[in-house]
């Protein structure tokens, strides 16, 4: 059965593995996701070992297709996430 934890959820889970207040665990949840946002703006990648890393990687200019129309599109270079699971990640889903 698949299951997922929202926002809320995971704040609860948090405060109660760190003994925080949910409202300590909210705004550690947000401080990590700003610090996130600015260090892939500037082009820093974030690593936590064993856990994850995520980066900011650059997309070439590409040719596309719109999936209605089949028509050929221009696609401009951008920039995409790159999120990777670390080792302790890994091997708890290995179970």
């Amino acid at each position: 059965m698949h299951m997922s934890l929202n926002k809320s959820e995971l704040v609860s889970a948090i405060a109660g593995k760190a003994e925080l207040s949910k409202a300590d665990a909210e705004k550690f949840l947000s401080a990590f996701q700003e610090v996130l946002e600015e260090s892939l703006a500037k082009g820093e990648a974030v690593k936590v070992t064993g856990l994850l890393s995520v980066e900011r990687v650059e997309r070439a200019a590409r040719t596309g297709r719109n999936p209605r129309t089949g028509e050929e599109i221009q696609i401009p270079a951008g920039f995409g996430v790159k999120i990777s699971a670390g080792s302790l990640l890994k091997k708890a889903v290995a179970k």
